[in-house]
């Protein structure tokens, strides 16, 4: 579901099942922001953060939870993520909370002037 919603957001996203698959991603691609699932084959929502703060600390995390409560919410706020996502999905939050993350100036890449709507998603 959350696939088709993404389809018509204007933000061109790159799939990765992996956090091995995003490092390599991330020191090779441009990118705006990263969304997350909060647990993944390889670890969690908390390692893909260390991830992007490693080599991409400009970009915007947002985790995605299908069992997310308040605490959890801030939890990821307070680690430092951009924002949560909790399921069932709502596509107007979605696409909002999305397009928002790319125009923060912390999601500005350095070497880029120009917004780039460009962003990764890991999946498990």
């Amino acid at each position: 579901m959350l696939s088709e919603m993404l389809e018509t957001a204007p933000i061109e996203f790159e799939h990765v099942s992996s956090l091995r698959e995003a490092r390599r991603n991330l020191s090779e691609g441009t990118y705006r922001a990263v969304l997350t699932e909060a647990d993944l084959p390889d670890g969690s929502w908390k390692d893909v953060l260390g991830l992007t703060c490693q080599l991409a600390p400009y970009l915007a995390v947002i985790v995605t939870h299908r069992c997310a409560d308040d605490r959890f919410w801030a939890e990821v706020l307070n680690l430092g993520c951009y924002d949560m996502l909790a399921q069932p999905f709502d596509a107007g939050e979605v696409r909002r909370i999305l397009t928002l993350a790319c125009a923060q100036p912390r999601a500005k890449a350095a070497d880029s002037d120009e917004p780039l709507l460009r962003s990764l998603r890991l999946v498990s």
